[in-house]
């Protein structure tokens, strides 16, 4: 029986910590490298967007320093078209995915496989930005332009602002605090009289 036991107890065969963790870190190190191509392609089609759109950034004025074209490698690679918009590769790796930023969170303006047409897309929320910065500058112009009326004086009501209403109501105020302390020393030297 004894034999037995030693059988049952003794595995097929012999499994070993270290080959435990160098197999983990094989799997691993694939795993990593898989993410390492899958970032080297999204920033290589980002990268092709970028080259599309250096045209239209060309043609931005001088003044309108809001838009920069800017690739950022990352976790999840972008490219940034503004401050609030951005491209990012979609969870297919194929979509282009323009995602704008907004107080509520993201919001995904548009979303397609072809180039030319987030090309398009993207020029087209270029100008309407720039559109909307014109009107913006219009109305502050307009706004510096109009003449500013005087401040109209505030009126005081006559019992409140007098001077005379002051100090009476400084004398009452320490006649009442003298007759209260006085009450004060009568209570705590002869007792209440209710009691």
């Amino acid at each position: 029986m004894k034999e037995q036991d030693k059988e049952t107890v003794k595995p097929a065969t012999t499994r070993s910590l270290k080959m435990a963790i160098s197999r983990a870190r094989l799997v691993q190190a694939e795993h990593s490298d898989a993410i390492a191509d899958m970032r080297e392609a999204d920033l290589a089609r980002l990268g092709l967007l970028a080259e599309e759109l250096e045209p239209v950034f060309a043609d931005i004025p001088g003044n309108a320093d809001q838009f920069d074209c800017a690739l950022v490698p990352g976790e999840r690679p972008r490219l940034w078209i503004d401050m609030l918009a951005y491209v990012i590769m979609g969870r297919d790796r194929r979509n282009y995915r323009f995602v704008k930023s907004t107080m509520t969170g993201r919001t995904v303006l548009h979303e397609t496989s072809e180039l030319s047409e987030m090309v398009d897309h993207i020029t087209d929320y270029i100008a309407h930005r720039l559109i909307e910065r014109e009107k913006m500058l219009d109305a502050d112009n307009t706004r510096q332009a109009r003449p500013v009326a005087a401040p109209e004086p505030v009126a005081t009501s006559s019992s409140a602002g007098s001077a005379g209403g002051k100090i009476m109501a400084f004398v009452t105020g320490m006649l009442l605090g003298i007759a209260g302390m006085l009450a004060y020393e009568w209570i705590a030297e002869h007792g209440w009289p209710l009691v």
